[in-house]
């Protein structure tokens, strides 16, 4: 007979989601989300302490490591560095947003590909730089921008980070996804796969995110043009 695997632990799946949508300080979700999850796997109250006690040890230099980064970048942008950012695109003729976006989505999924997943990000390439020469592509060609523009621009440059990388990341051998399918299929379902396989499956479905992400940024060239339109046309009726 198979031993039946419990699926209460999984309750503190839940109880992240509940957390996020509420809007709690993420730090006390994700520390009653691990005493949710153990007490549910019937750990005792001390062994749960320790295995918690335990993580935060082995992760204590984290803070360091994630903080200084985003000191010297928060540096350079009290320098200028979006300015420039903004002063060097709008120098290229032709450089529109969407081209912009879709040339780094090809960027960030190869690199990605290639395990080299700390070559962008939020905090270190889209605040300061992406999405500040996007919307100083869009206002070479269009001049100043409304707020609900640029804020567009701005999501958007976000979304095409997160799928270079969601996608790009899963063609890596050694990504730490693509290892848990190979020992999940191998332990539990008993099929016999390597990882190499696995990741060269995530090729197509890549190609196939590149390809639907780059319609949607030329799309996002069109949607531009309308919207600078409307405004250039609701300016003119106020003046009128």
């Amino acid at each position: 007979m198979t031993e039946s695997i419990s699926l209460w632990p999984l309750i503190g799946i839940a109880v992240i989601v509940i957390g996020f949508i509420l809007r709690f300080h993420p730090v006390l979700v994700v520390v009653v989300a691990g005493i949710v999850t153990g007490l549910a796997a019937q750990m005792s109250l001390l062994t749960l302490l320790e295995k918690m006690g335990a993580g935060f040890l082995n992760t204590r230099n984290l803070p360091f490591i994630l903080l200084l980064p985003l000191a010297v970048i928060g540096l350079l942008e009290r320098h200028g560095l979006k300015e420039r950012a903004q002063w060097w695109i709008s120098k290229i003729a032709g450089a529109t947003t969407g081209r912009l976006l879709i040339v780094y989505l090809l960027i960030r999924e190869l690199t990605a590909a290639l395990g080299l997943t700390s070559l962008g990000g939020h905090p270190q390439m889209v605040r300061p730089l992406l999405a500040p020469m996007a919307e100083g592509s869009a206002e070479r060609v269009y001049g100043p921008l409304p707020p609900d523009v640029r804020y567009r621009i701005q999501a958007m440059a976000a979304a095409t980070d997160n799928v270079g990388l969601f996608f790009g990341e899963d063609i890596f051998v050694a990504f730490g996804a693509v290892l848990f399918m190979h020992n999940f299929m191998f332990e539990s379902a008993g099929l016999q796969t390597e990882p190499l396989h696995i990741a060269l499956w995530g090729i197509p479905t890549a190609c196939f995110a590149f390809v639907i992400h780059s319609v949607r940024l030329s799309r996002l060239d069109h949607y531009l043009r309308r919207e600078i339109a409307k405004a250039a046309q609701g300016d003119t009726g106020e003046k009128a």
